[in-house]
């Protein structure tokens, strides 16, 4: 099994989110000691956003882009090439003005590409990243689960289902900013979880 944690706070220490990330990985190396894990933190190796220049890179043919578009494009296809070769992949994503961080957008651009991770067909998307089982561990400091704020899982269901990721399991640890107490409840409540989801 090879299994790929993406740290997607902007700190790239102390973060909720990826507290909760490492508990899902450790007990997935617990359930399966032979696991390769890698491990990407968006905080300390930022990803350079979708800007002019990048998309006028990836829209050059490749014996037509110059060195520096070359080098931009590589960039990407180093994610890709990343997703493409593991089984697992865990999300460790905290909610910022309840939305998803930059940092995380940045990565979904860069590895949404199309003819690669996804095409079109006559019956409409077919995402090309299939076979993957995906954990989205989310922080939270409010409560936002099954409410009209909570942005953030329709979009990652979204997003890696228009990929090929359909099989996606969500834990929660929410009210982290609610008082010290809550925020050990939450933690426990999502390390019982962690552990029906895994065994």
């Amino acid at each position: 099994m090879r299994i790929l944690q993406i740290n997607a706070s902007a700190r790239s220490t102390g973060a909720n989110s990826t507290r909760l990330a490492d508990a899902i990985t450790a007990r997935l190396q617990a359930q399966n000691p032979a696991a390769v894990v890698e491990l990407r933190d968006l905080a300390s190796n930022p990803h350079p956003v979708l800007d002019e220049a990048a998309l006028g890179a990836l829209f050059t043919p490749a014996e037509q882009r110059s060195a520096e578009q070359a080098a931009r494009v590589a960039l990407d296809d180093a994610l890709i090439a990343q997703v493409q070769a593991v089984d697992v992949i865990v999300l460790g994503v905290p909610m910022y003005n309840f939305g998803v961080p930059v940092q995380l957008k940045t990565w979904i651009d860069a590895i949404a590409r199309a003819g690669v991770t996804f095409r079109y067909t006559e019956n409409g998307p077919q995402g090309l990243l299939q076979g993957k089982k995906v954990y989205v561990a989310l922080a939270r400091g409010g409560l936002y689960r099954d409410t009209p704020a909570d942005s953030q899982v329709p979009y990652l269901k979204s997003v890696l289902a228009f990929l090929g990721m359909t099989d996606v399991e969500f834990v929660y640890a929410e009210g982290l900013a609610m008082g010290a107490e809550g925020a050990d409840k939450a933690f426990a409540a999502a390390q019982e979880r962690i552990g029906e989801l895994i065994g």
